[in-house]
């Protein structure tokens, strides 16, 4: 049999896809939620991808308290990066949405913020795992750092936040243990 070529759909993935089959069992109203959700984590990502484009071009919105706009003016006027990657090793790295690190009159500085785009309360979690994902990478103690300041923007505000330093050392310690162990484990499988 010659099979039809669907070169258009290479890489792709359906919506109703055989890998993410848990949906032949839910009703009418769990699927039409389900694909809601799906929609909005589709939207998320293009919000983030308008953002960062606009940081990188310098272009400011509208000073309002959209939460988008403040996101991204607020990114725009720390001079910070967007979208960058932080790495520890290949088990342990995120991408960041914006970040600055910067040396001011001799007064050290990192400032992370995250765009949150649904609803769900988020949490500083993530935000402090990537402080450790820069200490690591970087080779910076958090003791360094005289001001950490962690920005969630959400639901048209943001919630500023300044981790202690001891929390920030025990995550590192954390992605350091978990990193040695899971690797670890990856060897004697290969092995």
């Amino acid at each position: 049999m010659i099979f039809n070529r669907h070169s258009d759909l290479a890489g792709r993935h359906a919506t109703l896809s055989a890998s993410k089959y848990h949906w032949i069992r839910y009703s009418n109203e769990k699927l039409l939620t389900w694909f809601k959700t799906q929609l909005l984590a589709r939207e998320g990502t293009e919000l983030h991808e308008l953002a960062a484009s606009l940081i990188k071009k310098g272009v400011k919105l509208p000073r309002n308290r959209k939460t988008l706009n403040l996101y991204v003016n607020d990114a725009i006027g720390f001079r910070m990066t967007p979208e960058q990657i932080l790495f520890y090793s290949p088990l342990a790295f995120g991408t960041v949405d914006a970040i600055v690190y910067r040396i001011i009159d001799g007064r050290s500085e990192l400032r992370i913020h995250d765009l949150k785009t649904g609803v769900s309360k988020a949490s500083m979690d993530q935000l402090m795992i990537y402080v450790a994902f820069f200490c690591l990478e970087y080779e910076i103690r958090p003791f360094e750092i005289d001001l950490i300041e962690l920005r969630i923007y959400q639901n048209d505000d943001y919630e500023p936040y300044h981790p202690e330093k001891d929390e920030i050392v025990h995550i590192m310690d954390r992605i350091v243990t978990g990193d040695k162990l899971l690797s670890a484990m990856l060897e004697e499988a290969v092995v």
